[in-house]
This record gives C-alpha cells, structure tokens and sequence, in this order.
C-alpha cells in the first residue's frame, strides 16, 4: 500500500505564511505527479497545485503568485509554501500521488488524510 501524510497546517492571520509537507511512503515504483488540492466547507474538492517528476507546474488562478509547490523526488516529498494567504484560503487540505506500485504495475491515485488550514484574525 501507499501511505501520505501531510503535515504544517493550523491556524493563520490573513496576509501569513504557512508551509505544507506531505510524506509518500510504501510501496512505491515511481511517482508521476504530486499535488494539493482543498475542500472548504459547502464546497467541492478543488485543485490547488501539482507538479509533475519532470518539474511541470500547474497552480489554480486563485493562488497564482501567492502559494509555491516544490518536490523533493528523492526523498518522496511535496511541499506548499503559502503566502499571502486569505480567509478564502480556509480549508481542509489533500495531498495527491499518482503512484506507480511495480514496474509493470498500472498507475494509482492516493490521497491523504488532509490537514486543516484556517485563515482568521
């Protein structure tokens, strides 16, 4: 199996800083894409950021200019480095794999448990 675990939310003042981590372990071949997304309450699951093993960006135009995601491929991590952040901000959130098992294995999506991040003054 696959694990993720995320970690760095908690409470903020609007226009602070937080940073996310999220942890892959398991069995694990090879990572293609590793991502945030987030969930407030009343709302839909949404994409916040991903990156691709090859460096491959891709931000949501809500957090363009304000969050920053960055990998470290060897050591199985995805971080989010948010800036600026806001009361809209506030929200559960996930961290996302799309994880090769074996070298003839197919693809899989993980999730983790999510972590909350609270944008309030």
């Amino acid at each position: 199996q696959v694990q993720l675990v995320e970690s760095g939310g908690g409470l903020v003042q609007p226009g602070g800083s937080l940073r996310l981590s999220c942890a892959a372990s398991g069995r694990i071949f090879s990572i293609y894409s590793m991502g945030w997304y987030r969930q407030a309450p009343g709302k839909q699951r949404e994409l916040v950021a991903t990156s691709t093993t090859s460096g491959s960006t891709n931000y949501a135009d809500s957090v363009k200019g304000r969050f920053t995601i960055s990998r470290d491929n060897a050591k199985k991590l995805v971080y989010l480095q948010m800036d600026s952040l806001k009361s809209e901000d506030t929200a559960v959130y996930y961290c996302n794999a799309d994880v090769q098992r074996a070298l003839l294995g197919g693809r899989y999506i993980y999730w983790g448990q999510g972590t909350q991040v609270t944008v309030s003054s």
